[in-house]
């Protein structure tokens, strides 16, 4: 790996971020309308290879059935708004009319209402009840207390999402969380994250996830780099987890662990790039927050925003594109890979010539 000078006591990476990189057709073409975008996670057949992310501003009860119905996955924030509230709508509307200046402080206010167990079976139950797939997410710092309710709901896919997760958590003021001991005396498929090295990837890897989700500090919600001076090009970084998802395959005699980028995804084309760099499926969030069912109304926040001690996230207007259904298969009234960001891999895939997704990890790239 090449490595820059930064001064005579430090030498750095060169990373490079998804805007550095590019597609290169191969030597055919295809039909777009013969591509596969399917993939599998564990033992679900997905049509499209996205989750979305688990935040207030993008998924709701409502949206995540919408979602499961249109192919992919809503990952619900249990420990959002919709398992502090029975209703939340009225709460909804307030912060996306919030002046800018009070936006952190009433977040705080807001999210200080304790999560309700009972909130955390109904909602599950409820997507679940729609016949797709049911998925929910905590924080590491909530994981083991919320899990049981998790699992007795019948939630089909556990994420554990943090603004970074290592396999081995260091505290003296606390029992950190047993990954491995905890996924796998846990009877539901995990998905964790985000990671963004190689070594950090293959340890949660080993942990037992059945997907690692890539990133740090990269969404459009998220001002990471400028308060902790800390993010990760994502090209690099879902190519370096790739390459320990190969690695792992080979430790563990063929275990396959699902690498999902998770960030820096704005438009089509950043999703096709990152499947080329390696990864096998998607996590997005501002897409879909710009949906005119989005319960953000047209705004985007995340967990970093209403921070208790160091807030690194902000609530971000958006507006509004279209419906779920054209921002994820079309039609798209716009030019700038806002909608049908699906229908636009299909064709970055046909136009590179691979037919599906496996294939696609194959893709030829350049950096400029």
């Amino acid at each position: 790996m090449t490595e820059v000078e930064i001064g005579r006591a430090k030498r750095a990476r060169q990373a490079y971020g998804l805007d550095d990189v590019a597609l290169v057709p191969a030597r055919r073409t295809r039909d777009p309308e013969e591509i596969s975008i399917s993939w599998q996670i564990d033992a679900y057949e997905l049509e499209l290879p996205f989750l979305a992310a688990p935040m207030d501003s993008v998924v709701s009860p409502a949206t995540a059935i919408a979602i499961g119905k249109l192919g992919g996955v809503g990952v619900l924030d249990l420990e959002g708004l919709w398992t502090r509230y029975a209703d939340p709508q009225p709460l909804l509307q307030e912060i996306a009319e919030l002046p800018a200046e009070r936006v952190v402080a009433r977040l705080r206010e807001l999210y200080a209402q304790p999560i309700q167990e009972e909130l955390i079976v109904q909602r599950i139950k409820e997507i679940r009840a729609a016949g797709v797939v049911a998925a929910g997410s905590l924080t590491p710092q909530h994981t083991a207390q919320y899990a049981k309710a998790v699992v007795a709901a019948g939630a089909d896919l556990f994420a554990i999402r943090g603004t970074t997760i290592s396999a081995e958590h260091v505290s003296h003021r606390a029992e950190p969380l047993n990954l491995k001991q905890f996924i796998y005396e846990l009877d539901v498929p995990v998905v964790a994250g985000g990671v963004a090295t190689y070594k950090a990837a293959l340890h949660l890897m080993r942990s037992g996830a059945a997907g690692v989700l890539v990133g740090f500090g990269g969404g459009s919600s998220l001002t990471t780099k400028n308060v902790l001076g800390i993010a990760v090009p994502m090209a690099t970084a879902i190519s370096d987890v790739a390459a320990a998802r190969r690695d792992y395959m080979d430790e563990s005699g063929g275990r396959y662990v699902h690498v999902i980028a998770d960030g820096s995804m704005g438009g089509s084309g950043e999703i096709a790039k990152a499947i080329a760099c390696g990864a096998d499926g998607v996590m997005i969030g501002s897409p879909l927050a710009r949906a005119t069912e989005a319960p953000g109304l047209g705004y985007h926040w995340g967990h970093e925003a209403f921070h208790g001690e160091v807030p690194r996230g902000i609530r971000t207007h958006l507006g509004t594109v279209g419906s779920l259904q054209q921002i994820l298969l079309g039609p798209s009234s716009t030019a700038d890979g806002a909608m049908n960001l699906f229908g636009a891999l299909r064709r970055a895939m046909a136009t590179t010539g691979y037919s599906d997704l496996k294939e696609f990890q194959r893709c030829e790239l350049t950096v400029g």
